[in-house]
Formats: C-alpha cells, sequence, structure tokens
C-alpha cells in the first residue's frame, strides 16, 4: 500500500512539474495577455509619469483587474529602460520598452531592440507658466461655486486622478486625487481616438486625404471600397470584437501583436461598409496607419520614421502647448491612435478647448474648415450614439439600458458631445455653454460612474 502511494505521489508531482514546465514554455494567450498588459501599465507610468512601478502594479493594474493578476510580479530596469512582468516570477514574460517621443511598446515577440528603434527626439514644449492664465500658463482664475462642486466626492466619482473646467477659454476649477497633481500625466484610454481623428483632419487639410477616399486596401479586395468617413465613423464592415476582460480582438491587438495595424488591417469584412456601427479601436488604429502613410507620401516604410512619428509632437501638440502630451507606438512604429495618449489633465482640457474652437489656436486654423462640425454629426448606423469623427455624442452609459440615451435624465444641453475612454476617462464639451469639463481616473464600468451629474451641475453654476 505504501508503495503505491509513493507511486501515486510521484505521479502527481510529475504530472505538476511537466505542467510547471508547459505554462512556463507556452503559457495560454490569456496570460501572455495579462503580463504584457502589467508591463505595458507599469512602463509608461515609471517613464512618462514618472510614478514607483510597485505601487502602479498594485493600484492601476491588480486592484482593478482580473483577479489573476494579483500573482503578477515586475522588475523594472530603470537604465534600460524596460519592464518585465511574469505571473509568480516564471510564467507569461511580458515586455515592454521606453522610447524617447513614442513612450512604452509592448514587445510579445520579444524584440526588444526593433521595437526600440521607433522614437524620435522631441523638440521643446515650454512648460506652461504658473503666473500666467490658463491656457498660455497653467493659472486658474477660480470660480468659487463651480470649485465647491469639483470638491464633492459624489460628483467627482470614485478613483478620480483629474478634473477641470474650462469656460470662456478660462480654466475657472480643477482637483485632484492623491498622489497626482497638475504635472501628473494621465492616461486616457479611447480619448486618444479623437485627438487620432484630429491627425486625420490635418492630412486632410495639407490635401493628402479625403473622406471620401478608399483604397486603403489592395484593388480587388472587397474592403477597398471602405471610405476614409466609413472608418472615421465605425462604419467600416469589418469584424471586431472590443471587449475587455478577456482575450478579444481589441486585447491580442493591443498585447500580444508587435504590429497592431497589420493586425487590424487584416480582419475580414462581415457585411457591407457604411450598413452597421461597430466600435472598434482596431478601426482607429487603422486610422493612424493611413494618416502616418499620408504624411509619408504613401510610402509604407517612411510611414514609421521620426519625421512621421514626430508630426503630433510638432504639429499638434506645440501649437497647443501641451507639453506633456505622449501619443505611443507599438513595437513596428504604428501610433496606437485607438488607446496610448498620456497627457495632464490641463492638456487633455487644451485639446478640448481647441475643438470648442474649431481646430484654431491662437487665431490660426489647424484643422479644416467644418471638420469638426462633422466629427459631431450622428454616424448614420451608430443609432444616435456616436459621431462621425470619432466622438460620441452620448455621455457614459451607467446602468442605463442598451439604445438608450444616458444624458437624456440630466438635461444636457442638446449640443453636447463627449470624448471618453476606459475606467471613467472624459471630457465633455459644450459649445453652446462655452464649457469643457474634463474627469480623468481609474474607475471601472462596474461602479457605473456617470460624469453628466457633475457635467449638469457645472452648467447651471455657470449660467447663474
Amino acid at each position: 500500500m505504501a508503495s503505491k502511494i509513493l507511486l501515486a505521489a510521484a505521479a502527481v508531482l510529475v504530472i505538476a512539474a511537466g505542467g510547471v514546465a508547459t505554462l512556463a514554455v507556452k503559457p495560454p494567450d490569456l496570460l501572455r495577455l495579462g503580463a504584457s498588459y502589467g508591463a505595458k501599465i507599469v512602463c509608461s507610468n515609471v517613464f512618462i509619469a514618472g510614478r514607483d512601478g510597485q505601487a502602479v502594479l498594485a493600484d492601476d493594474v491588480q486592484a482593478p483587474g482580473h483577479p489573476l493578476l494579483k500573482y503578477l510580479k515586475v522588475a523594472v530596469d530603470q537604465q534600460r529602460k524596460t519592464v518585465r512582468a511574469q505571473f509568480l516570477g516564471f510564467v507569461g514574460d511580458g515586455m515592454a520598452v521606453y522610447r524617447p517621443g513614442t513612450g512604452c511598446a509592448v514587445a510579445p515577440d520579444g524584440d526588444v531592440a526593433l521595437a526600440s528603434q521607433y522614437q524620435f527626439n522631441p523638440i521643446r514644449i515650454w512648460s506652461p507658466s504658473p503666473n500666467v492664465p490658463w491656457p498660455t500658463g497653467s493659472q486658474a482664475e477660480a470660480n468659487p461655486a463651480v470649485q465647491a462642486l469639483l470638491d464633492q466626492d459624489a460628483l467627482a466619482g470614485p478613483g478620480m486622478r483629474g478634473m477641470a473646467v474650462i469656460y470662456r477659454g478660462r480654466l475657472i476649477a480643477q482637483r485632484y486625487g492623491t498622489g497626482f497633481s497638475a504635472a501628473s500625466p494621465l492616461l486616457g484610454w479611447s480619448m486618444t481616438k479623437t485627438v487620432n481623428a484630429a491627425l486625420v483632419g490635418m492630412q486632410i487639410a495639407d490635401g493628402k486625404l479625403s473622406l471620401q477616399q478608399s483604397g486603403f486596401w489592395p484593388a480587388g479586395d472587397g474592403r477597398a471600397q471602405i471610405t476614409l468617413a466609413q472608418l472615421m465613423s465605425m462604419s467600416s464592415g469589418l469584424r471586431w470584437n472590443e471587449g475587455y476582460g478577456e482575450v478579444s480582438d481589441a486585447t491580442r491587438m493591443l498585447y500580444l501583436e508587435p504590429d497592431m495595424a497589420a493586425f487590424s488591417a487584416a480582419q475580414p469584412l462581415e457585411q457591407a461598409a457604411g450598413g452597421k456601427w461597430n466600435y472598434s479601436s482596431g478601426t482607429a488604429v487603422q486610422l493612424s496607419r493611413i494618416w502616418q502613410r499620408a504624411a509619408a507620401g504613401g510610402d509604407a516604410k517612411a510611414a514609421t520614421s521620426a519625421d512621421v512619428l514626430s508630426l503630433p509632437h510638432n504639429r499638434l501638440f506645440a501649437p497647443l502647448g501641451m507639453n506633456s502630451a505622449v501619443i505611443e507606438a507599438d513595437a513596428r512604429g504604428n501610433l496606437v491612435g485607438s488607446s496610448y495618449m498620456y497627457a495632464t489633465t490641463q492638456d487633455w482640457a487644451r485639446f478640448g478647448q481647441f475643438l470648442l474652437q474649431d481646430g484654431i489656436w491662437q487665431g490660426k486654423r489647424i484643422l479644416p474648415e467644418g471638420f469638426v462640425g462633422g466629427m459631431q454629426q450622428a454616424a448614420p448606423a451608430s443609432g444616435g450614439q456616436y459621431g462621425q469623427g470619432q466622438v460620441w455624442r452620448w455621455g457614459p452609459s451607467g446602468d442605463t439600458p442598451e439604445g438608450q440615451n444616458p444624458d437624456t435624465r440630466f438635461q444636457l444641453p442638446a449640443d453636447t458631445y463627449w470624448m471618453e475612454g476606459h475606467d471613467g476617462q472624459s471630457i465633455a464639451i459644450v459649445p453652446s455653454q462655452q464649457l469643457v469639463v474634463v474627469r480623468l481616473g481609474l474607475t471601472p464600468h462596474r461602479l457605473l460612474y456617470q460624469p453628466q451629474a457633475l457635467l449638469a451641475a457645472v452648467v447651471k453654476a455657470v449660467q447663474q
């Protein structure tokens, strides 16, 4: 009997050892994804935002994420500017690397050297003076009534990290979460899509793109009929799964594919372009690919050159004084226009004000006349919830039933439109009130926070 027990125990150990070896050599995609996600978030927050890596792991990755993430460990190499993340110290092997100008990239194929090539030396954008009123400087012209609203925790919402209210072109209130300040770059997630749309607009202004243009796939491919306008409206007809808590098209693209543009470009047509609205980060990355190639004169190789990668910094962020803003590139030089822009709260507000001013800054037109107005118009297939230029016409849904406008019960001005991002990022733009309200944080959707209540209160306050 004893010998049988020993044999059984030995068999279990052998099987367990084999399982561990298999995990180490060929981990499931879910674990690879989790490790890459952890490495990427820590990398960006350490090397762009200047935060402590272990605090980022605990607060930004593990606390709000999948239960498996509590077993994730990270190692930050300050000299090489890399972050390695592994489950239990040996499974998953996520790797991310920081590059000047283009931030952090996941290297799911392990080729850190290739990922590191896609960078540029940013020209200096002067820091805004604390003694000069916003937007030229960073000084607020406080409105006590509006500031009192931001100071209410219920309106600010759980996990708030940065808030700002711009009224008639002036910063009238701001608030920051514990451990964060006006100098803290914060991730906008899908608010990046709207900035990416503006970069498309700049290529239209340069005469290198048009909204009715097609031919972004090879001739004879059914996808070649998809127009730029349909991509901007999230109505391309391409198959895409935008789920976040699993291995989906969106998460695979962001964390398991070194070339995000190639992955998203390979998606097949699900139905005729223009017939169905489907929110897609893959579509946004295709827009990055399109405008980068247009800026390079159609040369696919030059599209990832330093000259093109620096275009957002030189031609958009510098004129607006957005000295903190960084759009990160993937491991093959595609700017991740779907998800990865970091900027301070005040710099996000500068971009919102830029849209409010119809794409004009300090008297200079940067976006084509009428372009911002077109962005706000309803995408025909979206049921009214989404615009034709990567903006939302409805605010965050909270617990509102699908298909119903969540803004209705807040009685917001009819011309309100939104930039929105994962985990509670939002910028509300209200042209009729000359109002921009920025709210950033780490607020998972399950908490059902809606910034509409804050916006409604601010609108009422500035009208008095």
